[in-house]
């Protein structure tokens, strides 16, 4: 049942056209939000607004295709939420893992960051800039989908040390955030999910061994799920989760404890 408190708010979801940025969108659809879902191909965004419009029984979702490191993809993309109305909730989830450097020369290390980091920092610092002053005052709900290599670090044959640096930057980012905006009736707060089996991240190209490894460090004995995330972000989205701000919030099945 919706919300009569959450109806008819506008939502805005990067990187909602897989995994958790797609159960997002339903949770918030459910909710009463329409939601606006952004990302760099088409088709996926296409297939997330199918979904969730088919769960909901009407036409929640808009998608929005853009490319997120592009300052003028996202100043056209915030140009077109203006006309939807004032973003009650941000939720910057885009982000992905980046190949590892090509060699160990300085040049393909340099270029292997630059990628990682464009794609988990910059395009939540953008999308977040682009719309700051569209952000509902009071009771606007910003949150920054990290991970748990921003706590504990990263490694692998994926370069996930740029993926870990960058998580770890949107934690000391949002906290700048939260104290800016707390004044506004604005919060903002951190997601960091841990092994979620059902994301790009973390789907083909990983052996037997590494998912079961993965589920012997939670506490609950299983891989979590987009919508375990989706949950946690449906709660801090919502205006019962005015009081909360500023916070880490680990979604991990206990593989790592405390913020």
């Amino acid at each position: 049942m919706v919300d009569v408190k959450t109806a008819d708010r506008l939502a805005v979801v990067s990187g909602g056209g897989t995994g958790i940025g797609r159960a997002t969108a339903r949770q918030l659809a459910e909710a009463g939000c329409r939601v606006v879902v952004l990302g760099r191909r088409a088709e996926p965004l296409e297939q997330t607004r199918k979904e969730v419009d088919a769960a909901v029984g009407g036409p929640r979702v808009i998608p929005l295709a853009v490319d997120l490191t592009d300052p003028e993809q996202v100043a056209r993309a915030a140009g077109a939420i203006a006309a939807l109305g004032p973003v009650d909730v941000l939720v910057n989830n885009a982000g992905a893992l980046v190949a590892a450097p090509a060699d160990d020369s300085l040049a393909a290390v340099a270029e292997a960051w630059r990628r990682g980091l464009d794609g988990n920092l910059l395009t939540a610092v953008l999308l977040t800039t682009a719309l700051l002053g569209q952000l509902r005052q009071p009771g606007g709900r910003l949150v920054v989908v990290s991970s748990a290599a921003g706590q504990r670090g990263g490694a692998g044959a994926h370069s996930a040390g740029p993926y870990a640096a960058a998580k770890a930057a949107l934690h000391g980012w949002a906290f700048g955030l939260a104290r800016q905006l707390g004044p506004e009736g604005i919060t903002v707060n951190v997601l960091a999910p841990g092994y979620v089996a059902e994301t790009e991240i973390f789907g083909d190209g990983w052996s037997e061994e590494f998912h079961a490894a993965k589920v012997a460090d939670t506490l609950v004995g299983r891989a979590g799920t987009p919508e375990d995330v989706a949950g946690a972000i449906g709660y801090l989205a919502s205006p019962a989760a005015g009081y909360l701000t500023g916070q880490v919030i680990g979604v991990n099945g206990g593989a790592v404890m405390g913020s």
